[in-house]
């Protein structure tokens, strides 16, 4: 004879507390994401801070120190990229509106490409309004993610105790430990992501000026932002500036292909190796699915966050044993 089961009062609760934390946990979602940010910022920025205490700098002003720091150094490149950027972008989209017109496709579907076109500015202003909204409100977000950063790297030493101590009082020293080496492996990826990026986006552009390609600053920015996708990123940043070098001439063309194949190579030997390897230590194809799957959950945000999820997962299961060091 069969038994039925009726759920007790404690597995009643349980259920209705645990959906009620999910619920709660999606309403904020996107403070999670903010701190989360922030928590990789901090990682970031603690060595230095760290480094400016030493000297007998007190750290509430080692770390406004820094931020002006960086404020100033990134107004600057700002100012000097953002011009040039602005020009050469609209050359771009002439010479891509050119390429475009020879494609027989286009030219022969020319009126209903027109119609659309007068649709969508129909539409302008709305979508311009919108634009602006969001435009605020990230500002909003990434002036409010820097102050929670300042405060986070500010009680950096009590933050990881308190933690630890809520986690876990029992294993506190582990867990200490681990959120320890988090906050290094996420340093250590901030930074090197960056000088990556950085020297990729110099080299990008220091040889297509070299072989005439006078739109050359949006394509090395672009070179430079792909990187954070690897192997795919350097592809994709290759594909646009072939397309514009064979507008100009075929044998450019080649030259560009060369081009980005001989930056590919060097960052693959010689620059991934000293910069990303030891900083991470994540497969580049573990790099790939996190980036895939974090822009189909959250978008461009989620895929800047995949890695630094991975990152933190592998240096849990590391911690239980879980995987081999």
């Amino acid at each position: 004879m069969l038994r039925r089961l009726e759920p007790s009062y404690k597995t009643v609760i349980f259920s209705v507390l645990f959906l009620l934390s999910l619920w709660f946990i999606y309403q904020i979602k996107d403070i999670i994401f903010m701190v989360f940010v922030a928590v990789i910022l901090m990682s970031a920025l603690n060595p230095a801070v760290d480094k400016l205490e030493k000297h007998r700098l007190p750290r509430s002003l080692a770390i406004a120190l820094l931020y002006l720091v960086l404020w100033i150094v990134l107004g600057t490149l700002i100012a000097f990229i953002v011009p040039g950027v602005v020009s050469q972008t609209t050359r771009l989209i002439q010479v891509v509106s050119t390429g475009f017109s020879h494609i027989d496709f286009l030219t022969a579907h020319q009126q209903d490409i027109s119609q659309q076109l007068i649709s969508y500015l129909g539409s302008l202003p709305s979508d311009l309004l919108q634009l602006l909204v969001n435009f605020f409100n990230n500002v909003i977000t990434v002036l409010t993610t820097i102050v929670i950063s300042f405060y986070l790297t500010l009680e950096h030493k009590n933050l990881d105790f308190y933690l630890a101590k809520l986690i876990n009082p029992q294993k506190s020293e582990p867990i200490l430990t681990t959120l320890e080496m988090i906050e290094q492996r996420l340093g250590s990826w901030v930074r090197g992501e960056l000088v990556l990026m950085t020297s990729i986006g110099i080299f990008t552009y220091l040889g297509l000026t070299v072989l005439g390609v006078d739109i050359a600053l949006p394509l090395a920015i672009l070179a430079g932002l792909m990187e954070i996708i690897p192997n795919i990123g350097p592809i994709i940043s290759a594909l646009p500036a072939v397309l514009i070098a064979w507008t100009i001439h075929p044998l450019l063309a080649l030259s560009t292909v060369a081009l980005y194949f001989l930056i590919h190579f060097l960052e693959n030997n010689f620059l991934v190796p000293k910069i990303m390897q030891k900083a991470v230590g994540v497969h580049p194809l573990i790099s790939i699915l996190a980036l895939l799957i974090g822009f189909r959950i959250l978008g461009p945000l989620g895929a800047v966050l995949g890695i630094p999820l991975v990152i933190i997962l592998q240096v849990v299961l590391q911690q239980k044993h879980l995987i081999p060091e």
